[in-house]
């Protein structure tokens, strides 16, 4: 006959799953990953990652904190540049700090790539920049932009949360490699061109503070290894407070 399980057994097991499922919860609404939440991997098994000069670019000698924003399409690049700014905003205001203290850098990858390019793309790729970032239209308008309003305006069509401004300020971007050959594939095969010649024609046409990284995804990667915080901004909700 089954013995019947004891009764704080069973209290304690319950407890214990609420907790576990609370810490997911709240992991899973900022975004974290495990590695940003606290764990130390590296730290506690010995392992160390191995460096590369390619990914020297991501050190700053001079900042004092590492952030690094990932996104993925175009609400997600809005909302961090949002997020950025706050960032910025906050650690003067409550810790007396400038702008040069802080290392930030924005992921343009997959659908967010098109963002890293300047308006002189924008007006002369717009479609196709356009398409590669889910359909993509100009909050305003509801057109397929000629410029990259982004550069102008940020999160809620406000300047001072804009990529210029951020740009200004010394945040700079990883832009995916793979993502935009894609894009360079899409263009080359509608003028009938060569994608090699549309690729370098995209690379010369980033915005300020851009780097091209060989896919965004190994930059989240890079980065995290290099000592960044890491926050993975999806889509939807203001970037408030």
């Amino acid at each position: 006959m089954d013995r019947p399980f004891p009764h704080d057994q069973l209290a304690r097991r319950s407890f214990l799953s609420r907790v576990s499922a609370g810490v997911a919860g709240v992991a899973a609404i900022v975004g974290l990953t495990p590695a940003a939440a606290g764990a130390a991997p590296a730290e506690t098994s010995g392992w160390k990652p191995a460096r590369h000069p390619e990914d020297d670019w991501f050190d700053q000698t001079s900042a004092k904190h590492r952030f690094f924003f990932d996104t993925s399409d175009a609400d997600g690049f809005g909302q961090a540049l949002g997020w950025a700014r706050n960032f910025l905003e906050a650690s003067i205001s409550g810790y007396k700090l400038t702008d040069a203290d802080a290392a930030v850098i924005i992921c343009a990858r997959h659908r967010s790539t098109a963002f890293a390019f300047d308006d002189a793309m924008w007006a002369k790729y717009g479609a196709s920049l356009s398409a590669r970032s889910n359909n993509f239209v100009d909050p305003k308008t509801k057109q397929v932009p000629a410029v990259n309003v982004f550069l102008a305006s940020g999160s809620g069509g406000t300047a001072e949360r804009s990529l210029g401004a951020l740009l200004q300020r010394g945040t700079r971007l990883a832009v995916c490699g793979m993502a935009t050959r894609r894009i360079a594939t899409v263009i080359a095969q509608k003028q009938q061109g060569s994608v090699d010649e549309v690729v370098k024609e995209l690379t010369a046409h980033l915005v300020p503070n851009a780097h091209i990284v060989p896919a965004g995804i190994v930059a989240v990667s890079r980065a995290q290894e290099r000592g960044y915080t890491l926050a993975v901004v999806a889509p939807g909700g203001p970037a408030g407070d």
